[in-house]
């Protein structure tokens, strides 16, 4: 059979198959209605001892010589012993794969947040997480592929609220590099973190010389001042203020106590897991002063909350002590007081580092957790709490007037 030239190519009308060189193939098929033919291009080969053809379009698409090109190039596939029909599979199947895999930086987060939300134990924590990696701040990232984000796109983000929201960006940026390591462990995106801090956006962003990432806290030579003016208040929230202090407790963990944690025999109060920040029961040694703050204290009817909030059946709401605060010594914050005891502790006593942290509820290693949740180990740490409590009742003293300063080198949390 002889090769079909360019001319005679649009002439042929009669249904069949003619030969163009090269294992190229002219295919002519009749219409569905019957009333003409269509004309495509067949690559027929053969490997591995099989007979095979492939479409290589219509002829409306490509000339002779278009098609002539294009079945040179999977001709040349096959001189490398590969299936031109297997390798088309594997491309479309790659190129299917890769499809999947492009998510924008918002539809990780909100993955991420969908995964992750179940375990935050409040609602404000999940609006915060919401908001900020789902609202303007991550606008410049939100719409582009996450496997595309580089550390210029990351700044976008934080550059614009770095000085004048630190604590905000601080934790947006904690929170974008969560998310861009969750893309990387599903296999969104390749390679190094651009959300990482240590070596890296710390080069760009700290430009004070350190993080301020801490909670305005008061100098401890002012507590005994502010402890005697505070006692002066007869509120629920001044009590809950103070009780907080004593206790070196986070204000989640005292608005949601309830009198079943409280062991008024033993001094005890013991937080469930479900209400610490690391997931784990915290008992907390009560000083006398602390006793004598919940035993007066009103309560209500089926409300179990120690310090009964202004809603019936709840408890006082997370904002009670701030607002008090903000009333008394603007500018600072009650998480602010764990701070002031972590720096009275390490300057002005003997204790352990792990009793200090443990009094904390900061995290130690398993082993010494262990130890430290011994009744010793809990005796310890009430005279640590008995010593807190003296120096909060002690006679005040006379200081300058600057009553706020930053953590001390670290934030406490």
């Amino acid at each position: 059979m002889k090769e079909l030239k360019p001319i005679e190519v649009g002439r042929m009308t009669e249904p069949g198959r003619y030969r163009c060189g090269d294992n190229l193939w002219l295919q002519v098929t009749p219409t569905v209605d019957g009333k003409g033919v269509s004309k495509s291009w067949l690559l027929r080969y053969t490997i591995n001892e099989q007979a095979r053809q492939m479409g290589l379009g219509s002829l409306r698409l490509f000339t002779l010589k278009e098609a002539r090109e294009r079945a040179r190039k999977f001709r040349q596939l096959l001189a490398d012993g590969i299936d031109p029909i297997q390798a088309k599979h594997d491309q479309r199947a790659k190129a299917k794969v890769e499809r999947a895999k492009r998510k924008t930086f918002q539809q990780c987060a909100e993955r991420y947040i969908a995964a992750h939300e179940q375990h935050w134990k409040n609602e404000k924590h999940r609006h915060q997480w919401r908001q900020t990696l789902l609202g303007d701040y991550c606008k410049p990232i939100a719409d582009l592929p996450v496997n595309a984000i580089d550390t210029a796109l990351v700044l976008k983000c934080l550059d614009p609220i770095w000085d004048t929201k630190r604590e905000t960006a601080v934790r947006l940026r904690g929170r974008i590099e969560r998310v861009l390591a969750w893309a990387t462990v599903r296999g969104y995106r390749k390679g190094d973190n651009p959300g990482r801090w240590g070596g890296h956006l710390q080069e760009a962003l700290n430009r004070n010389g350190r993080v301020i990432e801490h909670h305005a806290a008061m100098a401890y030579a002012d507590l005994p001042a502010f402890m005697a003016e505070l006692r002066q208040r007869d509120s629920v929230s001044a009590k809950a203020l103070e009780f907080t202090i004593l206790t070196a407790a986070r204000t989640g963990e005292t608005i949601g106590a309830t009198w079943d944690e409280i062991d008024l025999t033993t001094k005890l109060w013991t937080v469930p897991g479900a209400r610490m920040k690391k997931g784990k029961t915290h008992i907390v040694p009560l000083t006398d002063r602390a006793i004598a703050i919940l035993t007066p204290l009103p309560r209500e009817d089926g409300n179990d909350h120690v310090f009964v909030g202004g809603k019936v059946d709840s408890g006082l709401s997370n904002m009670a002590m701030l607002e008090l605060l903000k009333d008394m010594r603007p500018g600072l914050t009650v998480h602010g007081f764990r701070s002031s005891f972590s720096d009275w502790a390490g300057d002005r006593t003997n204790f352990d580092r792990e009793t200090r942290e443990f009094s904390l509820a900061h995290g130690l290693t398993d082993k010494t957790e262990a130890s430290y949740r011994h009744m010793t180990a809990v005796e310890k740490r009430r005279k640590l709490m008995d010593s807190w409590a003296r120096y909060c009742t002690s006679k005040p003293v006379v200081i300058g007037s600057d009553n706020v300063r930053a953590i001390r080198g670290r934030r406490v949390s």
